[in-house]
């Protein structure tokens, strides 16, 4: 599954991971692991951040992606599923078009009351 991780790290740690060359490694070490279509750096939120976008082969992925950011730059990380424009064809096209599928999924019990209720407490008896 492609997936687009989005990070962000402090200036004031990041200078200091800077100078000691830990931050050339770490970048260095996930760009040969997870070899990015796509990588992209600019400051975010007042920090320096940026995105790669790569192919998740297995969900186990996702510790070892968010860890290397969290405890190799002390960043921010969030983890994105994203998709091509033929991804999006590709997925639109499993969506039911046909009036008789789309009328029994709007009869379904899923579906039967879309708006709630207001909350009514109990009426004592006196």
């Amino acid at each position: 599954m492609r997936m687009m991780v989005r990070f962000h790290f402090s200036p004031s740690s990041g200078n200091d991971d800077i100078r000691s060359g830990k931050v050339p490694k770490v970048f260095e070490q996930l760009t040969a692991d997870l070899k990015p279509e796509a990588a992209y750096l600019y400051p975010e939120q007042g920090e320096r951040g940026g995105i790669l976008v790569f192919d998740m082969q297995d969900p186990s992925q996702v510790a070892g992606v968010v860890e290397r950011f969290s405890f190799g730059l002390q960043a921010k990380v969030e983890l994105i599923p994203v998709m091509t424009p033929d991804d999006l064809q590709k997925g639109l096209a499993m969506v039911p078009t046909s009036s008789r599928t789309t009328d029994r999924l709007a009869r379904s019990s899923f579906n039967a009351d879309p708006m709630p209720r207001p909350y009514q407490p109990f009426k004592t008896v006196e």
